[in-house]
């Protein structure tokens, strides 16, 4: 008999408030949790999201500017979408991880891959944040983190640093929980190239 159901057996004998709480304490097999809520497993179809933010674009001079727009996740069908999750605009961590992304962004679009980045804040700081680091990939919107719950990475008022790695067929293939900002978008390009071999 396997260890987890010999220990099921021997707490169900138990009795008084004792047993119960020995019986909650065990480990709930497959089950992925991060304090923001249960993360999607591994090659399962990503959770849904459609949100506002803002998105780069050029204006009549030419300039560079970030503009209102909405995505969905049906939005990025067909494409690698790299979907991260982030505390807080202009923080340092955030902005670290940011501008990684910004570095490497030419190397995501060659390999086919979208990249954004959702954080509680508002469109008007995520524009103001975009243009202070010169970021060209959408940042989104997610004020109550319905949609970081989906994705197991909300603690109010903040979204968790997480990344997933989504693929054309809208499967989650790669995720990160825990995200140490430095390195980070280069470790997901590594990833969604290993995937693309």
């Amino acid at each position: 008999m396997h260890r987890r159901q010999l220990l099921v057996s021997a707490l169900r004998g138990a009795t008084g408030v004792a047993g119960l709480t020995a019986l909650s304490l065990l480990p709930r097999p497959r089950e992925a949790v991060a304090l923001g809520g249960t993360l999607p497993e591994l090659d399962t179809a990503a959770p849904y999201f459609h949100l506002a933010g803002v998105a780069p674009a050029v204006d009549a001079s030419g300039a560079a500017t970030a503009v209102a727009t909405e995505l969905a996740l049906a939005d990025f069908a067909g494409n690698w979408l790299v979907l991260y999750f982030y505390p807080r605009d202009f923080t340092g961590g955030c902005t670290l991880e940011a501008r990684g992304f910004q570095r490497d962004l030419q190397a995501f679009q060659r390999a086919g891959a979208a990249v954004v980045g959702v954080s509680a804040d508002d469109p008007d700081s995520h524009a103001s944040f975009c243009s202070e680091e010169g970021l060209a990939f959408p940042l989104l919107s997610d004020p109550g983190g319905t949609v970081s719950q989906r994705y197991g990475s909300w603690i109010a008022p903040f979204s968790q640093r997480h990344t997933f790695l989504i693929g054309p067929d809208g499967v989650i293939r790669s995720r990160w929980v825990a995200v140490r900002p430095s390195g980070h978008s280069r470790e997901v390009l590594d990833e969604l190239q290993r995937l693309q071999a």
